[in-house]
């Protein structure tokens, strides 16, 4: 049986789906690598609710999606920018979101990150900056989860040059109970954080960005990078201080990132992990044995499809990480908070299925064809 699928010139071409699943259980924890799923949250699909309004959560179906990543060994980095911080999720549902998760964690054994921003506030002092930052530390470290600090589009848009953001940044380490993870997520994902770290100069901001870290290299577990660009993390990894990590979020090279060099390597924090947990979880398991070829032999195919859904405009990947969660059976609809189901397109949506399936990502293949199609009749492609 084949499907027929929309193309990117307007016409259709015929798909033949894959038989059989990937064959991908549960196995060992992971040794030679920290990895981190940044995970999605599932919306609640029969809220009457709107896009602009708080987002409606269904709790359930999301804390199951965490404890399939736990199952495989995955840490969770929670209330990131997968879970549609700034873009359908408050404050509010996000503090929710990180109180739920942690102590989901705290029952299961999970490993759990969460993410430390300033989205309770547009836009304000530094005063103000400094104040909604400590009000989400707060809520993190009494959960029990470490935390990740996020960038703020409060502080991009307050601070006036780079003494601003160590003055900040230092306040923040200073009162941290434990060692933080600090994100760096950079303007393709969010272009209101062109200019962090106090420059467009990248050169300028990673020297501001490394200052910051060698003033308390006791405060920072690590760092993840999100600029998508490999070179410069690999600069960035080699000169950190003894003892911190360096957490890839580049969607685009992860697996020789991963994989490293001679002069060492990074862990992980991604998106794409969502969708590729049990495979990544498996990888890094072939890397822990120091099989490298074996590691780069499962993770480098995924990349295609990594890259379908971080294209332009990348801060929707999103998106289509809830669309393979739908089609996979870890939640029964296509529907996200703040509508955003509706920010990529039907060819999108069958790349992203035609690649997956290729992959052998969906436990129960005919389900997920069979939920393609129904997407497909919804926009009145007849089979």
């Amino acid at each position: 049986m084949t499907i027929r699928l929309p193309d990117l010139r307007g016409g259709l071409r015929a798909y033949e789906p894959r038989a059989e699943p990937l064959a991908l259980t549960p196995g060992a924890p992971l040794a030679s690598r920290t990895v981190f799923s940044a995970a999605h949250v599932v919306a609640d699909p029969y809220a009457d609710t709107s896009p602009d309004a708080p987002a409606a959560v269904d709790w359930d179906a999301t804390l199951a999606f965490r404890r399939h990543l736990w199952s495989h060994g995955l840490g969770v980095a929670e209330a990131m920018d997968t879970a549609q911080r700034g873009m359908g999720l408050d404050w509010a549902g996000a503090a929710e979101l990180i109180r739920r998760s942690a102590a989901e964690a705290k029952a299961v054994g999970g490993r759990i990150a969460c993410g430390v921003g300033t989205d309770q506030i547009a836009a304000g002092s530094l005063a103000q900056v400094r104040a909604a930052y400590e009000e989400q530390l707060a809520v993190v470290e009494e959960s029990g989860a470490q935390a990740i600090l996020m960038a703020s589009r409060a502080l991009c848009a307050a601070a006036s040059g780079p003494e601003d953001y160590l003055e900040v940044y230092g306040h923040l380490l200073r009162q941290a109970g434990e060692p933080v993870v600090l994100h760096w997520l950079g303007p393709r994902f969010d272009p209101a954080l062109e200019g962090y770290w106090g420059s467009s100069d990248l050169d300028t901001a990673t020297d501001t960005f490394l200052e910051v870290i060698a003033a308390h290299p006791d405060k920072v577990d690590g760092i993840k990078v999100s600029l998508l660009d490999a070179a410069r993390e690999i600069d960035i990894r080699r000169r950190l201080p003894q003892g911190v990590r360096c957490y890839t979020g580049d969607d685009f090279n992860y697996p020789e990132l991963i994989a490293g060099d001679e002069k060492g390597f990074s862990h992980a924090l991604l998106g794409i992990f969502d969708p590729l947990g049990p495979l990544a979880a498996e990888a890094v398991r072939v890397l822990d044995t120091g099989d490298v070829t074996g590691f780069r032999e499962l993770l480098d195919p995924t990349v295609e499809l990594s890259r379908h859904l971080f294209q332009t405009p990348t801060r929707f990947y999103k998106t289509g990480v809830v669309f393979l969660a739908w089609l996979a059976g870890h939640q029964s609809h296509f529907t996200m908070v703040g509508g955003l189901q509706s920010a990529r397109s039907l060819p999108h949506f069958a790349r992203a299925y035609e690649l997956a399936d290729g992959l052998g990502l969906f436990p129960d293949p005919k389900q997920a064809e069979e939920r393609m199609r129904n997407l497909l009749a919804l926009y009145g492609v007849a089979q």
